[in-house]
């Protein structure tokens, strides 16, 4: 009996871990200027499921529009310098939502529909900001930009 169940036990993990579902590959690249918030973000994802991010931030921000456009741009250079730097991190994914090992918080949310990621940014004691990136076939100078 107990020789029986050990193949089948194989079988099931072997089932299991098929069935995990592939995070997307590819690019997604975004901004998010509100409630004093500035963040220039860029998300990349291999073929091995390994996942590069990386989303400088800048807080309490006031001033005007002039000044928004000088801190989006100082970001994305920022962005954009230290992209070469950027290690790629394992994630759990369950085929909507990324999670750090063994973690809770939902880190990125991916909606296959729309090809659209959500990176979920935790800055402080604050709620967390949903950062709504696009796809892309490469980054850009600009991740702020709509086109």
């Amino acid at each position: 009996m107990r020789t029986a169940f050990l193949p089948l036990l194989a079988v099931l993990a072997g089932l299991a871990a098929c069935s995990r579902p592939s995070p997307p590959v590819g690019k997604w690249e975004g901004g998010y200027d509100a409630n004093g918030t500035i963040v220039a973000a860029r998300v990349e994802i291999g073929p091995e499921g390994r996942v590069r991010v990386s989303a400088p931030d800048l807080t309490n921000v006031g001033g005007t529009t002039v000044q928004h456009t000088a801190i989006r741009a100082r970001l994305a250079a920022e962005l954009a310098d230290g992209w070469d730097n950027v290690a790629p991190r394992d994630f759990q994914f369950d085929g909507t939502t990324f999670r750090k090992p063994g973690g809770y918080a939902p880190q990125m949310v991916w909606d296959r529909a729309s090809g659209q990621m959500r990176l979920q940014l935790y800055i402080g004691a604050n709620p967390a900001i949903g950062v709504t990136l696009r796809p892309v076939d490469g980054f850009h100078e600009n991740p702020f930009a709509t086109g």
